[in-house]
C-alpha cells in the first residue's frame, strides 16, 4: 500500500514541479532571490505557494478517511525563499483550506501546514535571508513532515486511528514531500548558479571593456608622444618606428636637436604595461629632453635624467634607455647604455658586428647610478640598429624567441637597404616568425646608416 501511495504522490509532485519551473523564471521570483521583498512580490508568492498547498491537498490520496498529500510543500518553499511573511501567508491558505475539509486530523494537519511556512521563514532568517541550499532544504522537509506526524498523534482522537493513519501515510508523506523539496531546491540552486554565472560573465566583459579602453588610452598616449617625422641628417640615413602590441608597453624613441651638427638619439623601454607604463614613458621622455638642454655630454644627460626619474619613480617602475649624441661633422656617436638592449653596429666594409655595451643600470632604480660613456665612428655603409625587447623576445607558437641571432642575420642580409627599408624588413621578419602567436610587447626600432661623405 505504501509503495503505490508513494508513486501516486510523486505523480502529483511532477505537476507542481512543472509549474514551479515556470514560476522561478518570472521577474518577481528573481527579485525575491535578490532580496527585494516588496509587498507586491511577497503577495504574489503567498498566492502562488498557497495555491500549491491547496493543490497538494486536492491531489492527495485518501487512506482510511485521511488525505495523504504534499500540502506542506508550498508553505515550506515559500518560507525558505520569501521569508516568514510569505511562509505564513501560504500556510494560512493551505492550512485554512485543509481545516474546512474537516475530519479528525483536520486540526493538527492545518496547524502543521501553517507552521511549515513559519518554520521555513525562520530558517530563511537564520541563514541571513538566503536560500538554505539543496541539502538543508531536504533535511528541513523531513523535519517538518516528521513534526506533522507527531502533531497528528498528539492531537487527533481516537489515538488508535491516528496511529493507523501515521503508519499508513507517514513514510510516503515524508518521502514525497522530501522528493518534491529536492527537485524544487535543485531548480532554485541551478537558477542561483545561472544568475551568479551571468553576473560573473557581465563583470568579466565589463572588465574586458575597461581593459580595452585603458589599452586604447595607453596606445594614444604612446603614439602621440612619438616623433611625427624623422630629421634629415648630413651624411646619414635615419628611420624609426614603433609597432604596438595588444598589451601596450612603454617603448619610445626620440630625436633631440642639440646643435647645428649634433642630434640626440633616444630609444627606451619602460617596465610595466598599459596606462601606467604609458604615463611613465611620458615622464621619462620629458626628463631626458629636459636633461639634454645646454649641449651636455651623453653621460651628463643620462645621469641627470636618472636622478630626476628616480626621484619620481615612487611606483617601483623603471626604464631601460640608450642615449647617444650623433656628431654629423665628426661622424661619431657618443653613447650611454642604461640597462638597455645593446644596439648592433654592422661594419659596411668588413661585415664585423659590434654591440654597443657600457656599464650602467636601468634608470629610476637608484640615485647617482654609475654609468659609462663611449664613442664609435660611423663609416660609409655602417649600420646601427637600435631596438627594444619586443623585437628579440617575440615568440612563435612553441614559445621560441626570435632572438638576437635572427636579428643579426636579418641585418647582415639586408644591410644594403635604406634605413627605412631595413626597419620594415626587420618588422616583417619578426611578425613572420611569430605568425599567429600573440605579440606581448611593442616592437620599437631605429636604424642609423652612414652614407657617402660629401
Amino acid at each position: 500500500m505504501s509503495g503505490s501511495l508513494l508513486l501516486d504522490l510523486i505523480d502529483k509532485i511532477c505537476v507542481i514541479v512543472v509549474a514551479a519551473y515556470l514560476i522561478t523564471r518570472t521577474r518577481r521570483f528573481s527579485e525575491v532571490l535578490d532580496g527585494k521583498l516588496t509587498p507586491k512580490n511577497q503577495g504574489a508568492l503567498i498566492l502562488i505557494f498557497g495555491a500549491f498547498s491547496v493543490f497538494g491537498t486536492v491531489s492527495g490520496v485518501e487512506i482510511a478517511g485521511v488525505i495523504a498529500n504534499v500540502r506542506d510543500l508550498g508553505p515550506m518553499i515559500g518560507g525558505l525563499v520569501g521569508g516568514p511573511l510569505v511562509g505564513l501567508g501560504a500556510g494560512l491558505i493551505g492550512g485554512g483550506y485543509r481545516y474546512l475539509l474537516g475530519g479528525f486530523t483536520g486540526l493538527p494537519c492545518s496547524i502543521a501546514t501553517v507552521l511549515a511556512g513559519v518554520f521555513g521563514g525562520a530558517v530563511y532568517l537564520l541563514n541571513q535571508r538566503k536560500f538554505v541550499g539543496i541539502r538543508g532544504a531536504v533535511v528541513f522537509s523531513v523535519f517538518v513532515e516528521t513534526f506533522h506526524m507527531l502533531l497528528v498523534l498528539l492531537i487527533s482522537e481516537p489515538y488508535s486511528e491516528a496511529l493507523m493513519v501515521v503508519r499508513e501515510t507517514g513514510i510516503p508523506m515524508i518521502a514525497s514531500n522530501s522528493i518534491g523539496m529536492l527537485i524544487f531546491a535543485f531548480m532554485i540552486s541551478n537558477l542561483m548558479k545561472e544568475r551568479d554565472t551571468a553576473q560573473e560573465r557581465d563583470e568579466y566583459f565589463d572588465e574586458l571593456e575597461k581593459k580595452k579602453l585603458e589599452l586604447n588610452i595607453a596606445r594614444e598616449i604612446q603614439q602621440s608622444f612619438l616623433p611625427e617625422t624623422v630629421p634629415l641628417l648630413k651624411g646619414f640615413d635615419l628611420a624609426a618606428t614603433s609597432h604596438p602590441a595588444k598589451e601596450v608597453g612603454g617603448d619610445f624613441y626620440d630625436f633631440i636637436p642639440i646643435s647645428e651638427n649634433k642630434m640626440g638619439l633616444v630609444i627606451a623601454d619602460v617596465s610595466g604595461k598599459s596606462v601606467p607604463a604609458a604615463l611613465f614613458m611620458v615622464l621619462s621622455r620629458a626628463m631626458v629632453k629636459a636633461s639634454a638642454t645646454g649641449n651636455p655630454t651623453a653621460l651628463e644627460v643620462a645621469k641627470k635624467a636618472n636622478d630626476l626619474i628616480a626621484a619620481d619613480a615612487k611606483s617601483g617602475m623603471f626604464v631601460t634607455l640608450f642615449y647617444a649624441i650623433l656628431d654629423q661633422e665628426a661622424r661619431t656617436l657618443r653613447y650611454v647604455n642604461a640597462g638597455h638592449n645593446p644596439p648592433l653596429v654592422l661594419n659596411g666594409v668588413t661585415g664585423d658586428l659590434t654591440l654597443l655595451k657600457t656599464r650602467g643600470i636601468a634608470m629610476g632604480v637608484m640615485d647617482d647610478a654609475e654609468m659609462e660613456e663611449r664613442e664609435i665612428e660611423i663609416g660609409e655603409g655602417d649600420v646601427v640598429v637600435f631596438y627594444t625587447g619586443g623585437a628579440t623576445e617575440a615568440v612563435d607558437e612553441r614559445f621560441n624567441q626570435f632572438g638576437v641571432e635572427r636579428l643579426v642575420e636579418t641585418v647582415r642580409k639586408n644591410g644594403h637597404l635604406p634605413a627605412a627599408g631595413l626597419v620594415e624588413k626587420i618588422i616583417d621578419e619578426v611578425l613572420a616568425f611569430s605568425r599567429d602567436a600573440p605579440q606581448f610587447d611593442d616592437i620599437t626600432l631605429m636604424v642609423l646608416k652612414g652614407e657617402k661623405k660629401g
